[in-house]
């Protein structure tokens, strides 16, 4: 049976594979300490699950949506945007989506034509280019050349008169970094100057640490507004990651075409989890405060116990989101191993600790953690990966 070639040049995601063979271990008997998925490891808040709940029992969720989702969840999505970041969005320019994945996808299907190219700054989060090869767009990758941030200097070199977008990642999956309001206003005002779409992927927005603040691009004045679209969702600050709940921002025109695409691919997200995703945005935020503060203290805890470990380097301490990114070269070298993926497998198969290569973010040299699991099982993962380290020095 042929397969398409537009099919044949997607990479699978390598987060959700190596997921999937540290689960099949641990159903083998194994214990396995997966810090591969970005999946926060506490249960959906109860006021959400009997939210949902109440809507099953009173038959809300029995029936089709609107393909961009139910008018009060996308009023609900506007003035949460409202309360947090002070501006005003109507009903029209929301599109809630099957997570913020999809929202992705059916941006890039929406905006692009065959050829069309999209700046995607290093490191990068694992679906960005393969969703823009789907789209017959061309992604072209832009390396920091100094730290994990990139530069407008190095987006303008990057910069050709098939560019159309470019994502940026704030907090950054998988860095953690937050790029400051200065660093967002010159991209802004360049995206501006250069007609480039900016699409600002927020997703870990409400998960800051030690006191560090994060600004969204959308906050930076009517002009760079204009310009950018908004992707964001519930998943990770309202650990709702099972019910897939995303949603986009951006142009009436944009949201209407969205809804055409949708329509004729899920026809609209689970009922149920919109009604759920409204308590979410309009009931108690206490939760989100709660997790965020576990996450913190879990970071604080690790990192110093992590680049404590025999070659790992990671300069700049994780600012948000709920992974650590670092540098492993050395470590890899010390034992003997000739790549990065085979230092990861082997740390897999005989540590029995799960982490995802950092090629799969572009950056070879790399492998991702994710905090996003209890303290205990942390300490334990660095443990198990000291002892590994040394006894292969």
């Amino acid at each position: 049976m042929k397969i398409s070639k537009r099919v044949m040049q997607i990479q699978p995601s390598a987060t959700l594979e190596l997921s999937a063979k540290a689960k099949q271990m641990k159903s083998e008997g194994i214990d396995v300490i997966n810090l591969g998925v970005g999946e926060p490891d506490f249960n959906t808040p109860k006021n959400i699950k009997a939210a949902a709940i109440k809507a099953i029992e009173e038959g809300k969720s029995d029936f089709y949506t609107p393909a961009t989702g139910i008018n009060e969840l996308k009023k609900a999505v506007c003035a949460r945007i409202a309360a947090d970041f002070g501006v005003n969005y109507e009903q029209n320019q929301v599109a809630v989506t099957v997570g913020g994945k999809f929202s992705l996808y059916v941006l890039a299907q929406t905006l692009l034509d065959e050829g069309d190219e999209v700046l995607i700054p290093l490191p990068y989060w694992v679906s960005y280019g393969e969703q823009v090869k789907i789209a017959g767009g061309v992604p072209v990758f832009v390396t920091p050349e100094d730290g994990l941030k990139v530069t407008v200097e190095e987006l303008e070199k990057a910069r050709t008169d098939k560019s159309r977008i470019v994502i940026i990642n704030s907090p950054q999956n998988p860095s953690g970094l937050i790029y400051t309001r200065d660093e967002l206003e010159a991209i802004g005002n360049w995206a501006v100057e250069h007609d480039i779409v900016i699409i600002t992927d927020d997703m870990y927005g409400k998960l800051v640490y030690n006191g560090e603040h994060f600004v969204s691009l959308i906050e930076l004045g009517d002009e760079i507004r204009k310009q950018t679209i908004l992707v964001s969702g519930l998943s990770k600050a309202y650990s709702m990651t099972g019910w897939r709940v995303g949603y986009t921002v951006a142009p009436a025109k944009v949201i209407k075409k969205m809804g055409a695409l949708i329509g004729h691919a899920t026809s609209n997200l689970a009922a149920v989890s919109q009604y759920a995703a409204l308590e979410a945005l309009t009931g108690p935020q206490e939760v989100v405060e709660k997790m965020r503060v576990a996450f913190e203290e879990r970071l604080n805890k690790v990192y110093p116990e992590l680049i404590a470990l025999p070659g790992v380097t990671l300069k700049n301490k994780p600012q948000g989101a709920f992974y650590l990114f670092p540098n492993v070269k050395e470590t890899v070298k010390l034992t003997g191993f000739a790549s990065t993926d085979e230092f990861v497998a082997a740390l897999l198969d005989e540590a029995h600790v799960a982490v995802v290569i950092g090629s799969a973010f572009g950056m070879p040299d790399h492998i991702r953690m994710s905090y996003a699991t209890d303290l205990a099982s942390l300490e334990e993962a660095i443990k198990r990966m000291k002892a590994f380290i040394e006894k292969r020095m």
